[in-house]
């Protein structure tokens, strides 16, 4: 069940710069029994086909990251989220691998925790789009713009909330005019912002 899985293998090989610290991520996840799994194009692992954790690397770190980090403890203060924006996925971030090796137990015991999260069916409390403040250039447009407000209202939820967030997250109301003058058409047509 813990054994390395041959698709995943390229994802390792490829990452010449945290070969080291890949390999020993790996080992450490997989010594915890979860299904290695190759899921986004980055090593997934898995308990009962639910996501638990996956590896993956940036310029400046590797991490590992917790699907439901947002309801592990957390007792050591290690967890990082990677955005505000991000509700329940947290990362435990690495520059070398001595920091892995030495930190052995403790990721253990957190990919433990998250294995359990997952066993008691514990679910994130996710912000509804409700929730999400409607950025004031867009909400002028939905007002003045009756089909814009029905094509907008019938987008599934994570639609809605990629376009609030991205039409709130300039700081000049210009260049939020802008981005909802630029994606008007395409919320007409019933896309999301990456469709």
């Amino acid at each position: 069940m813990n054994r390395m899985n041959p698709k995943v293998d390229f994802y390792f090989s490829k990452n010449e710069k945290w070969q080291k610290e890949l390999e020993q991520l790996r080992k450490i996840v997989l010594d915890c029994g979860l299904t290695e799994e190759l899921k986004w194009g980055v090593p997934c692992y898995t308990f009962q086909n639910s996501n638990i954790v996956l590896i993956h690397v940036f310029k400046e770190y590797c991490a590992l990251l917790f699907f439901k980090g947002a309801l592990l403890n957390d007792a050591n203060g290690i967890l990082i989220q990677q955005t505000k924006n991000t509700q329940a996925a947290r990362q435990i971030r690495f520059t070398n691998a001595r920091e892995i090796v030495e930190m052995k137990a403790i990721l253990k015991a957190y990919i433990y925790e998250a294995i359990e999260v997952e066993k008691v069916g514990l679910k994130v409390n996710l912000k509804t789009t409700a929730e999400l403040t409607i950025p004031e250039e867009f909400q002028n447009k939905l007002d003045k713009t009756p089909a814009l407000k029905t094509a907008f209202d019938a987008l599934t939820p994570g639609r809605q909330r990629g376009y609030i967030l991205y039409f709130s997250a300039p700081k000049q109301s210009k260049t939020r005019e802008s981005r909802v003058e630029k994606y008007t058409k395409q919320i007409l047509n019933g896309k999301g912002l990456d469709d």
